[in-house]
C-alpha cells in the first residue's frame, strides 16, 4: 500500500476554501465488516441466536479485512457503518444484516476512536454515514429507544467538540477539518423536534433512498435545492447461473456511468458512488469479495470492479469524481492512491 505517512495527512495539501464537494473522497462500504471471519461469526453465535434471526456464512456479509484505523492511515475519509441494538437492547453495536459484528465494539466507543484519531490528524476531516440495519433481530425496529440511545452519542459534550455543526449543507474543507460530518440516514421522528433539531450533519431520509438504484437523486435541503446523486446499485441480478465476470461487469457498468456523471455534471453538488456489490444469491455465489477482487481463476481475468476501476479512474486526471466507496478498498494496492492522485 502506499505510505501511510502521506496518507494519513493527505488533506493538508488542499487549502481551507475547497469545497468538499469538489473533492474525490475515498470511502469504504460496510466499514464495520472488517474483522467478519467464519471464526467470528461462530464465537458470536450465542449472542446472535437470541435475536432469533438466521445467518449465512460469513463472505455473504464480510466486506472490507483491514481495521477501521488501517483505512484512517490508509486515507479513508468515509465510512459507511450499520447500527442497530445489541441483543439484550441495551446499546448500539454494528451489524451487516443480522450479521452482529462484535458485542464488544460498540457505536459510542468508535465515535470515540475517531476523536482520538482527529487529535493527532487536525488537517483532516472525516465523513461518517450512519444506518440504521434492518432485519438484527426479530421484532427489532427504528424505535424511540434506538432513537434516543444515539442521539445521547451524537449531542453529548464529546460529539459537540468533534462534530461538524452544520445542518444539510456541505461547506468548505476548512469547515470540516478536525471534524465528523455526520450523514445520517436514519430517521428520528419519535424524538421531540426541537431536540432533533440540534443534531448536525445532512439528513438523507431512508423512504428517499431508492433500494439497488444506479441513479439516485435525494433532496436533502429544499430551502437551498441541495440535491445529492448517488449511485448504489448493489446487486446485479443478472440471473441464476450467471458468470462472476458478467456480474463484474454489470456493476462496474453502473458505476462508471455515474461517476462520468459526477465528473461532467453538477459541480456543486454532492457525488455519492457505491463501488461495492454482491450476487450472493446467484449459483454458485458472487460475494462481495468476488464483486470486488475477482473469483482468483480464469473465469474472471479482469479481476473485479475495483481492479479494472484503476484504468478508468486514470483517464480522468484532473476531474471531480466525489465519494466513492470501496469493498476491500486496499485491493489492488494503488486503488486509493489512484483516486486521491486525480
Amino acid at each position: 500500500m502506499p505510505s501511510s505517512v502521506h496518507t494519513a495527512h493527505w488533506m493538508k495539501r488542499y487549502p481551507d476554501s475547497t469545497p468538499v464537494v469538489r473533492m474525490n473522497l475515498p470511502g469504504t462500504h460496510d466499514s464495520a465488516t472488517w474483522n467478519y471471519s467464519q471464526a467470528t461469526q461462530d464465537a458470536l453465535r450465542p449472542i446472535t441466536d437470541l435475536n432469533g434471526e438466521s445467518l449465512q456464512v460469513s463472505d455473504w456479509y464480510r466486506c472490507q479485512d483491514r481495521s477501521l484505523i488501517d483505512m484512517l492511515n490508509a486515507g479513508i475519509r468515509v465510512f459507511d457503518l450499520r447500527f442497530a441494538m445489541d441483543a439484550t437492547s441495551s446499546t448500539l453495536v454494528f451489524y451487516h444484516g443480522a450479521a452482529l459484528q462484535s458485542e464488544t465494539a460498540t457505536v459510542e466507543d468508535v465515535f470515540f476512536g475517531f476523536y482520538h484519531w482527529l487529535d493527532h490528524h487536525p488537517t483532516e476531516a472525516l465523513f461518517l454515514s450512519l444506518k440504521y440495519e434492518d432485519g438484527t433481530a426479530r421484532n427489532a425496529t427504528n424505535d424511540i429507544s434506538v432513537q434516543r440511545a444515539m442521539y445521547k452519542i451524537l449531542t453529548s459534550m464529546p460529539a459537540r467538540h468533534y462534530l461538524n455543526p452544520m445542518q444539510n449543507e456541505l461547506g468548505t474543507l476548512g469547515q470540516a477539518r478536525g471534524k465528523i460530518t455526520l450523514f445520517r440516514r436514519f430517521d428520528m421522528a419519535d424524538l421531540p423536534t426541537e431536540e432533533v433539531a440540534h443534531v448536525p450533519g445532512l439528513h438523507f431520509p431512508p423512504r428517499l433512498w431508492t433500494d439497488n438504484s444506479p441513479n439516485i437523486e435525494l433532496l436533502y435541503n429544499k430551502r437551498k435545492n441541495f440535491t445529492a446523486f448517488i449511485g448504489d446499485f448493489y446487486e446485479t441480478g443478472a440471473g441464476l447461473g450467471s458468470s462472476a465476470a458478467l456480474n463484474i461487469q454489470w456493476k462496474l457498468n453502473a458505476t462508471t456511468s455515474h461517476l462520468v456523471k459526477a465528473a461532467t455534471q453538477h459541480p456543486d453538488s454532492l457525488f455519492w458512488t457505491f463501488a461495492s456489490s454482491e450476487y450472493d444469491t446467484n449459483v454458485p455465489p458472487d460475494y462481495p469479495r468476488i464483486m470486488a477482487l475477482g473469483n482468483g481463476t480464469q473465469k474472471t481475468p479482469q479481476g473485479g470492479a475495483n481492479h479494472q476501476l484503476i484504468s478508468f479512474m486514470q483517464q480522468h486526471k484532473g476531474q471531480r469524481l466525489g465519494i466513492v466507496m470501496f469493498d476491500f478498498f486496499d485491493q489492488p494496492a494503488d486503488l486509493v492512491a489512484t483516486l486521491l492522485d486525480l
